[in-house]
């Protein structure tokens, strides 16, 4: 009698995706990541860093969308599966676009940092903070062994006006003088009037509680 062997069957196994997709993912998330914090990388000299990131970021992203392009071809073939990394892309230079990514950040770092802000104005208007640097009299060095609020090394800068003491926060300190960060007006006060702004307005402020602005000169 002769015997009867079972036929196995194995199934063809298709293309995987999950390389594509893990490079979209990493390539879409640190571009996101550079957008957004743009702003606060831009501290001296870190800004020069950006003039490499920046372009290669947008080359690499550039490169990664034209290349997930070309794997729609084989959706055909292989299946939906191949349209994933396009879709990520595509997300991806829709929130480029779109998403207010930069004021996400801010606003975060104004949240995250507001108490220990408010405490050292607090110290500040108790006079226990006092400008400590030579060659700026309006400059406070914080130091290390204070909570890192201040771009640029750690430094707020203080203006005393008859209505109170205006506290600045840098949230990026560039060439030529630009910096850009929160500002604490006393009460009353008025954004504008702050030293710094004394020969041209600020190119923008805005407010984002009470007696606290969003500056940039």
């Amino acid at each position: 009698m002769a015997e009867t062997t079972p036929q196995t069957t194995t199934a063809a196994t298709g293309p995987s995706v999950r390389a594509a997709l893990a490079a979209a993912v990493a390539i879409s998330a640190f571009t996101l990541s550079v957008a957004t914090f743009e702003l606060a990388m831009a501290d001296w000299p870190s800004g020069f860093v950006l003039l490499v990131v920046v372009p290669l970021m947008a080359l690499v992203f550039f490169g990664c969308v034209v290349w997930s392009a070309t794997l729609l071809l084989r959706i055909r073939k292989s299946g939906l599966r191949f349209a994933l990394p396009f879709l990520i892309c595509a997300l991806t230079l829709a929130a480029l676009v779109y998403a207010p990514l930069q004021q996400i950040a801010l606003q975060q770092n104004f949240d995250w940092h507001r108490k220990t802000r408010e405490r050292i104005v607090a110290r500040v208007e108790a006079g226990e903070l006092k400008p400590n640097v030579s060659h700026n009299e309006n400059l406070i060095a914080l130091g290390d062994r204070e909570p890192n609020v201040s771009a640029g090394g750690n430094d707020i800068v203080v203006d005393q006006a008859d209505e109170g003491v205006y506290v600045l926060f840098l949230t990026s300190r560039g060439l030529k003088h630009y910096f850009t960060g929160f500002l604490r007006v006393p009460p009353g006060g008025d954004p504008e009037k702050f030293f710094e702004f004394g020969d041209k307005p600020p190119s923008q402020f805005v407010r984002y509680d009470k007696d606290w602005y969003f500056v940039a000169n």
